[in-house]
């Protein structure tokens, strides 16, 4: 049972009015620099908002050259917007050369870009699979490579790798390079967490559900939204803004002892 003043055994500060201290400096992320990847609409662009409302510069990337002039006239000197294809080297190559250049670290990377296949394996070019694995993995695991040295400057750096709950289950959607790159992909972070602890950087991913995006257009369709929403534990589909929280929980102090995990937001999809 909860009394005043102690959680158990354990004396938690109070305030005057009863109620208890929460460091709400540990959630902002002032002076941070993050670069997020995939961030000219859908998730990427939100996530690009919610850092910038907590305080980070962001270095927003994606290939849609269009998009991203938007979002920087819309954040303004917050970011700054750098147009470019992920899977191609030498963007990446020069992103991370920008980044070094104009701050000389990096405090959050935030790998977001990610596209998925459609059809049955054996109906697919291997085109098709490869270019979902270059997207989804490859260009995480170079990206990850290039910006090691500006994280390992920082004090608190951290690593977000947007995974899926098809990286944790199995869809039965037939979108073979989709689920192999996403279950890799959390892996990767555990080995990157392994790996980079002793450097001082966290390494995490978040595992969305089915959010509203440019991929899930066909939560527009009112049967599929509802086979989601039986599907979860709470019984709704989701609003974009309840991933708010789980990326400034990764981003920021707030998850100082968390590395190598996973945080599915799914409303308990994977639950059972």
């Amino acid at each position: 049972m909860l009394r005043p003043g102690g959680m158990g055994n354990v004396k938690v500060p109070q305030r005057e009015d009863g109620g208890f201290w929460m460091d709400q400096a540990a959630w902002r992320l002032d002076g941070k620099v993050t670069l997020v990847t995939g961030a000219s609409s859908g998730l990427g662009a939100r996530f690009a908002r919610v850092l910038c409302d907590a305080g980070a510069h962001v270095v927003a990337t994606a290939r849609r050259s269009e998009r991203l002039d938007a979002l920087g006239h819309e954040l303004g000197d917050r970011v700054t917007t750098v147009a470019g294809d992920v899977t191609d080297p030498r963007h990446r190559e020069a992103l991370v050369n920008q980044l070094s250049a104009t701050f000389g670290h990096l405090d959050v990377l935030v790998n977001n870009a990610g596209i998925c296949d459609d059809g049955r394996l054996e109906t697919q070019s291997l085109s098709e699979v490869v270019s979902v694995v270059d997207v989804n993995l490859i260009s995480v695991i170079d990206l990850c490579r290039l910006c090691a040295p500006l994280l390992f400057k920082g004090d608190e750096s951290t690593v977000i790798n947007v995974a899926s709950i098809y990286g944790m289950v199995a869809s039965r959607s037939p979108m073979i390079g989709y689920n192999a790159s996403k279950g890799a992909l959390v892996n990767l972070t555990r080995h990157l967490a392994a790996q980079w602890g002793p450097q001082g950087v966290r390494v995490n991913a978040l595992a969305p559900g089915y959010f509203p995006s440019e991929m899930t257009d066909n939560l527009a369709d009112p049967q599929f939204a509802q086979e989601v929403a039986d599907r979860t534990l709470l019984g709704r589909t989701p609003d974009i803004s309840e991933l708010d929280g789980p990326l400034l929980f990764l981003a920021s102090r707030a998850s100082s002892y968390v590395t190598g995990h996973t945080l599915a937001v799914d409303a308990g999809w994977t639950a059972i």
